[in-house]
C-alpha cells in the first residue's frame, strides 16, 4: 500500500505520532500533505528524477516529505543534520538538490556549505521559531495554500542516502525512481519485515534514532507501506522510551547499541516502572553489540531482541533472532537471501572459522573468474568476519583497522567485547596506535564510570583473564565521552585524530 490506499481503509489510524509532544498526523493526513506537496514541487519546476534533500530533526513532517516524494518520482535525499558546513559541502556536490527542506537555523549552514540561491527552500518551524523574511517558503504554509492535484501522475520515488562517513567522506547510495505507481511496489525489505512480525495491520514502531538513518527511513517506508503507525522521538532518551512504549502502545521498536547501554543503566525503579507488555519485538543494527549487554537486554526484555547486519551499500543482509543468538553468542546471524563468503587479501575462499573479508553473493550471482568486485551481485562492506561451522556470521572489524603487533593480528572488536562487559566501562573504542618495539600496541580508550587511580590495572587484569596477552591492551587512556556518529559508530578519524599520536 501507500498513503492514498491507506487513508482510503484506515484514515483515522497515526501514521506519524511525535513522542514527546504526541503531535500527531492520520494516514488520512499524510495522504492528503503528501499529496499536495508533490503537487507544489512539481508546480514549482521539479521532474521525476529531481532530488529533495532533507536536513531536518525528527519531526511528523518527515513521513509527509518523504511520500510527497515517493509518490512523484523525486528522489528522497537524507543528510545528517548535525554535519558541519564543511562536511555538507560534498553532500550537496553529490546529491545536486532542486528543493532542500530543512529548518531555519539549519538553513545558514547549508548556504555555507554552497547551496545554490536557486535551489528552492522549505522551511520547519517549531513554535518558538522567528518568522522568516519569505512565508511561503514555510512548508506548512506552502501545505496550506496548496490543493491537492487530482491528476497527478503518480510515480514511485526513489532515495539517496549517504555513508555515515566514519572512515572519510561519506558515500553517496542512490535507489532511482520506479516508472510505476507506487502502491504496485512490494514492501520494502519485506522478507526481513516479515521475520521481524510486521503484519497488515495496527503495529507501531518506535524509532528513537534519526530518522535521517537509512535503517530508520527504511522502517517508517515499510510500516507506512503495511498502514502501520511510526512513533518517532525528537532525541533519544532511555527513560522516555520506556514512556513512549507504554504511552502508545509501541510492538516494535528499533536500536543502536549504544541505547541499550544507556536503558541498562536506568536505574532498577525507572526499569521496572513502565507497561511493557506491547513490546514484541525490538531490534537493533548499525554498530556492533557486546555480548554482555546483549545478554543482559535479554533477560531483561526476554526473547525479542533481534539483530540485523547491513549497510546503505545494500549488497545484502543477516538477521538473527533471540533463540539463534543464544546459540551462537556474538554472531550478527545469516543471510537473509543469497550467500556469505569470507575471502582473504588473495581472494580466496576461507573456510569456517578463519577471519577474512565478508563478502555478500546475492542470488544468481555467477561464479567469480577474477576480481570480486567486478563481478556482478558480489558486494562486500569491507568488515572482518568468520563464519562458524554452523555458517553464523561473527564480526570482528573492518579492513584496515586490524591491529598487528609484534606480526601477530588482534581484532578491536574482540577486545572491546571484553573490555564492554567490565561493570565500570561506559563505552570503550580499541585501536593500534605505533610503537617502536611491535609496530602497533593495542590502546583502549575508556569512558568510566568513575575514574580511579587503579582502574587501568584493574581492567588489564580483567582482559588477562579473558584474552590472550598479547591481545590485552598495553595502554588504558580514560575519556568523557568517544566520537560516535547518531548510529552508534565510532568516527575512527576523529579517534586516531586525537589517540594514535600518542
Amino acid at each position: 500500500m501507500y498513503p492514498g490506499s491507506t487513508a482510503a481503509a484506515v484514515p483515522d489510524r497515526p501514521a506519524m505520532i511525535l513522542a514527546e509532544t504526541g503531535e500527531t498526523r492520520t494516514h488520512a493526513e499524510l495522504d492528503e500533505h503528501s499529496a499536495r506537496l508533490a503537487t507544489y514541487l512539481r508546480a514549482q519546476g521539479l521532474v521525476p528524477g529531481d532530488t529533495v534533500l532533507v536536513l531536518l530533526g525528527n519531526d511528523v513532517r518527515w513521513g509527509e516529505v518523504c511520500w510527497a516524494c515517493w509518490r512523484s518520482g523525486l528522489v528522497l535525499g537524507a543528510a545528517n543534520r548535525h554535519l558541519t558546513a564543511a562536511e555538507l559541502a560534498p553532500i550537496l556536490e553529490d546529491a545536486a538538490p532542486r528543493a532542500v527542506v530543512t529548518s531555519p537555523d539549519l538553513l545558514p549552514r547549508l548556504r555555507e556549505a554552497g547551496l545554490p540561491d536557486d535551489v528552492l527552500c522549505l522551511l520547519v518551524s517549531g513554535p518558538d521559531a522567528a518568522p522568516t523574511a519569505d512565508p511561503a517558503s514555510e512548508l506548512d504554509a506552502v501545505l496550506a495554500a496548496t490543493p491537492r492535484d487530482p491528476d497527478l501522475r503518480e510515480t514511485a520515488g526513489g532515495r539517496l542516502l549517504f555513508s555515515s562517513g566514519t572512515t572519510g567522506r561519506p558515500k553517496p547510495f542512490r535507489v532511482p525512481p520506479q516508472a510505476v505507481h507506487p502502491d504496485s511496489l512490494p514492501v520494502r525489505s519485506a522478507a526481513l519485515m516479515e521475520s521481524l512480525g510486521f503484519s497488515d495491520g495496527g503495529d507501531v514502531l518506535l524509532i528513537p534514532g534519526p530518522a535521517y538513518h537509512a535503517g530508520p527511513l527504511g522502517f517508517l517506508q515499510s510500516v507506512h507501506q503495511l498502514g502501520g503507525t511510526v512513533v518517532l522521538m525528537e532525541r533519544f532518551d532511555a527513560e522516555g522510551s520506556l514512556a513512549a512504549i507504554e504511552r502508545y502502545g509501541v510492538t516494535h521498536s528499533q536500536w543502536v547499541p549504544t541505547m541499550f547501554v544507556r536503558l541498562l543503566r536506568l536505574p532498577e525503579p525507572v526499569r521496572t516502572k513502565y507497561d511493557l507488555s506491547s513490546h514484541r519485538i525490538a531490534v537493533h543494527a548499525a554498530a556492533p553489540c557486546p555480548p554482555d549487554v546483549k545478554q543482559r537486554m535479554l533477560d531483561w526484555w526476554g526473547p525479542i531482541v533481534h539483530e540485523y547486519y547491513g549497510a546503505s551499500e545494500g549488497h545484502g543482509r543477516t538477521t538473527i533472532g533471540p533463540e539463534e543468538w543464544l546459540a551462537h553468542p556474538g554472531s550478527v546471524g545469516r543471510p537473509v537471501d543469497g550467500g556469505i563468503h569470507i575471502v582473504d587479501d588473495a581472494g580466496r575462499f576461507l573456510p569456517a572459522c578463519e577471519v577474512g573479508t565478508v563478502w555478500f553473493r546475492r542470488p544468481g550471482a555467477p561464479e567469480p573468474t577474477g576480481d570480486l568486485a567486478a563481478t556482478p551481485g558480489w558486494g562486500t562492506f569491507g568488515d572482518l568476519g568468520r563464519l562458524d561451522e554452523d555458517g553464523y556470521l561473527h564480526l570482528t572489524g573492518r579492513a584496515g583497522q586490524t591491529i598487528i603487533t609484534g606480526g601477530v593480528n588482534v581484532y578491536p572488536r574482540e577486545v572491546e567485547d571484553v573490555l564492554a562487559a567490565h561493570p565500570a566501562v561506559v563505552d570503550v573504542a580499541v585501536l593500534g596506535v605505533p610503537d617502536p618495539e611491535f609496530g602497533e600496541r593495542v590502546l583502549a580508550v575508556v569512558v568510566p564510570e568513575a575514574e580511579s587511580p587503579d582502574l587501568a590495572a584493574q581492567l588489564t587484569a580483567f582482559c588477562r583473564t579473558r584474552l590472550a596477552a598479547f591481545k590485552c591492551p598495553k595502554e588504558i587512556a580514560f575519556t568523557t565521552e568517544l566520537p560516535r556518529s547518531d548510529a552508534g559508530k565510532i568516527r575512527l578519524p576523529e579517534l586516531r585524530a586525537r589517540w594514535a599520536g600518542r
